[in-house]
């Protein structure tokens, strides 16, 4: 199996997670992982709603206050200053005018930007409950609803990590699918390619995808895309277990036995296992795969999604 090569993709992401000196106190969030890592792979396209709302910096700090599913924005050391509206119609404009982006990055804890868990605040006093949600976050994820979307501080789990990653390649995929011009065989063959990928985040999902596109007609081809992103976008959604990795694994060593012989099928197993009982880190039998894939290629496997989801040297796999 050759090593795929990656062009960049294009995200969304708050501009103080890029170190730009944004945020209301005149400093910034810089995060290496971002900045040093991700920028190798990733154009990033910057959005701060409260400076693009026109709020200066240093400004005074604002915060969510009232009713979580609608809150308002006020001003912490002046509750009377209400910015609601200001950040909305910033929000629902910049929200339509984000292009072909592949993913996007946000602020957590932001009044703007945080996309879950945001504090809110009573009106008259009292404890602040965590129950909100940005207001440009907000529109994002209602406008986009299929668009990979997460936040700097989820992104030091290594196993939301490399999912939201994988999520953001496997969406540039699909663009460029729609982007070429859609066709039945087209469909047909991309969900072919992501088969092992859906099937370790969920085999029912899976089997659904199978059925919708058991008979695909022209006439209906822009009906059953739209269902095909939103399952596969659902499925890809939910971290893959040791179990769903274990099971792939396996399914996939079977395109090898009559291969390899019964030392390197031993070594298979063995590093398999290992994975399953959390001795050695996905990455290894993963390599081992591919490994042997690049001296029995099989076109079936080639072409699958799973065994490089995203580019190597980003490293995702080595903590899983």
């Amino acid at each position: 199996m050759s090593i795929k090569t990656f062009p960049k993709v294009t995200i969304g992401i708050s501009t103080c997670l890029l170190g730009e000196n944004v945020r209301y106190d005149g400093g910034h969030k810089r995060d290496r992982f971002i900045t040093d890592t991700l920028a190798k792979y990733m154009t990033f396209q910057p959005v701060c709603p409260e400076m693009g709302s026109g709020m200066s910096t240093p400004r005074p700090p604002i915060r969510l206050a009232g009713n979580p599913e609608d809150p308002k924005v006020l001003g912490v050391d002046d509750p009377t200053r209400d910015v609601t509206h200001q950040i909305e119609r910033y929000s629902k404009r910049q929200v339509k005018q984000l292009g072909d982006i592949s993913g996007y990055i946000l602020k957590k804890d932001s009044p703007s930007c945080g996309m879950t868990r945001v504090k809110v605040y009573p009106l008259k006093g009292g404890a602040a409950e965590r129950k909100g949600v940005g207001v440009f976050a907000r529109y994002l994820l209602n406008q986009h609803p299929h668009l990979p979307v997460e936040d700097e501080g989820r992104l030091n789990d290594p196993v939301l990590r490399e999912n939201f990653i994988t999520r953001i390649f496997v969406y540039r995929h699909w663009q460029d699918l729609i982007n070429d011009g859609l066709t039945p065989a087209a469909l047909i063959d991309f969900h072919a390619q992501h088969k092992y990928l859906v099937m370790a985040h969920s085999q029912a999902a899976y089997k659904r995808m199978g059925q919708l596109l058991s008979h695909v007609p022209k006439s209906a081809l822009k009906s059953v895309s739209e269902q095909y992103i939103d399952e596969l976008m659902t499925a890809l959604k939910r971290p893959v277990n040791k179990k769903g990795h274990t099971n792939v694994l396996q399914h996939i060593m079977g395109y090898l036995k009559r291969n390899i012989d019964s030392d390197d099928k031993d070594e298979l197993v063995t590093s398999i296992e290992r994975y399953r009982t959390g001795e050695i880190p996905l990455v290894v039998p993963i390599t081992l795969l591919n490994h042997y894939f690049r001296r029995h290629p099989d076109p079936y496997i080639n072409k699958q999604v799973y065994l490089q989801p995203h580019p190597e040297k980003l490293g995702l796999r080595n903590n899983l």
